[in-house]
């Protein structure tokens, strides 16, 4: 009868071995909902091809190729990032280690007396030393699966720290192609205010030799040379803006200010693309967004936490072992009159604190609660950074394509008031409206430009593509 408890006992453990509490974790991922076509998929600037993961290369530029290869390979934040993910696959090497039986081997020599007293005895006891060298083990019984919702806990961990690494890379990859496109875009803009500094230092010129020659007043000349020195303060502040963008590109790709990209340095065209936009869904747009992903995995973990926590509602059984050799001498460790064992199992349980075990229950589901939350959060506001970028971009390239159109009918306004102007048919004041018309017009769509690119930027970065390509980065353990 005894024996047959012993192996209905067992029976009961390995059937308990195979289960672990907790809720069973289930990605609401599927469930999001909002995953068809993008509100702004119809406009003509975008397709619903699926955008690549490396879209920097659509912009066809080697230069920016080249920076952006020197962003992933030495930006800090990405190499802080890198480590931190490191360190998550160590936590989750180290949590694993539970399953596996904990091993100390130990050695010990002391010398010591007696107590005569406690043996009863009037005489003093006589000094001895004492070897000693064992082996312990034990083993942890996983029976209501609180290793296992750690390890799963752990493994959730380690993929929200690889979105989060993923992330980083997204923004580095953003980070360096909007610097070197401001860099761009400002040189565009200082030789938009150099030729309109040029034209109106001939404008000027031609009012003092107008005024030299009688047919000229002093208000003329005063009037061209406010128009001047209002374009020549432009400069220095473009020349510093570009800089700045310089100095911010440098430091992305891991150098510091002074040694900036000769490439970027020269660059004078803002990269645009020349196609409509790869998009793709919303469902594709969930699964490539490392924010959505770490914040998917984060909810992963603290649904496992549920799971560790309600184990310890149940006893925790380890196995112990422990074989080894105790003697007066060093040589008596190797005799057999020398040798101690012990085997049992170590039975714990917080009963009767079981108050304190559903408290962090509590905890624990609460903390889910609020992971869930952040998720839906996340992936409302993934839809709407990408609906608002789309919007952005599409009004953006409707109003290039206006101030294209304003440019080119100033520019032709000038070359008439000049011609009249020389003809004598209108006066130097309608050719100075008309020079001002042009610069600002040339100003206008230069800084339009500028904005098209960063609006196609942020309509990437929306997107979440780039961190694809990682290499060995991209494991999970």
């Amino acid at each position: 009868m005894r024996r047959l408890r012993i192996l209905a006992a067992g029976a009961a453990a390995l059937a308990l071995a195979g289960c672990a509490v907790g809720p069973r974790y289930v990605s609401p991922e599927p469930r999001a909902p909002g995953q068809g076509a993008f509100l702004g998929a119809a406009s003509p600037a975008v397709s619903p091809a699926p955008p690549p993961g490396d879209w920097w290369r659509l912009y066809q530029d080697p230069a920016l190729d080249g920076l952006i290869a020197e962003a992933l390979k030495a930006n800090t934040d990405l190499r802080q990032a890198a480590a931190h993910l490191a360190q998550a696959r160590a936590a989750l090497r180290e949590t694993r280690s539970s399953l596996t039986p904990q091993t100390t081997l130990s050695g010990a020599v002391s010398r010591g007396r007696d107590s005569a007293a406690t043996l009863g005895l009037g005489a003093r006891q006589p000094d001895r030393t004492t070897f000693d060298a064992g082996l312990d083990v034990s083993y942890e019984l996983d029976l209501f699966g609180r290793l296992r919702r750690g390890i799963e806990a752990s493994r959730a961990d380690l993929g929200a720290v690889q979105a989060a690494y993923d992330l980083a890379r997204v923004t580095v990859v953003a980070d360096t192609t909007r610097a070197y496109a401001d860099a761009c875009a400002y040189g565009q803009q200082l030789d938009v205010a150099r030729r309109a500094l040029e034209l109106q230092q001939q404008s000027y010129d031609l009012t003092q030799g107008l005024l030299k020659a009688g047919r000229g007043t002093a208000l003329d000349v005063a009037r061209a040379g406010s128009l001047l020195d209002q374009t020549r303060a432009q400069i220095p502040q473009l020349q510093a803006q570009r800089k700045g963008a310089l100095y911010r590109l440098a430091v992305l790709t891991g150098r510091p200010p002074a040694e900036v990209s000769p490439a970027a340095e020269a660059c004078r065209t803002p990269p645009v693309l020349r196609q409509p936009i790869p998009v793709g869904d919303g469902a594709a747009l969930l699964a490539r967004r490392p924010d959505v992903r770490e914040a998917e995995r984060t909810l992963a973990a603290s649904t496992a936490r549920i799971g560790v926590a309600t184990a310890d509602l149940y006893p925790s059984v380890t196995l112990g072992a422990s074989a080894g050799s105790t003697a007066a001498s060093f040589g008596g460790l190797g005799r057999s009159n020398a040798f101690r064992f012990s085997v049992g199992p170590l039975i714990q349980w917080t009963f009767p604190n079981i108050l304190a075990a559903k408290a962090r229950i509590a905890q624990a589901r609460a903390a889910a609660a609020a992971d869930l939350a952040a998720f839906d959060g996340t992936w409302l506001t993934a839809l709407q950074e990408t609906e608002t970028a789309l919007a952005a971009y599409a009004g953006q390239l409707d109003r290039v394509s206006a101030l294209t159109g304003a440019r080119d009918q100033a520019a032709t306004a000038s070359r008439l008031a000049h011609a009249r102007f020389r003809s004598g048919l209108v006066s130097f004041i309608d050719v100075l409206d008309a020079d001002r018309t042009l610069a600002d017009a040339d100003t206008a769509l230069a800084q339009a430009q500028a904005q098209l690119s960063a609006d196609q930027i942020a309509l990437f970065l929306a997107l979440g593509g780039g961190w694809q390509g990682a290499g060995s980065q991209t494991s999970t353990g």
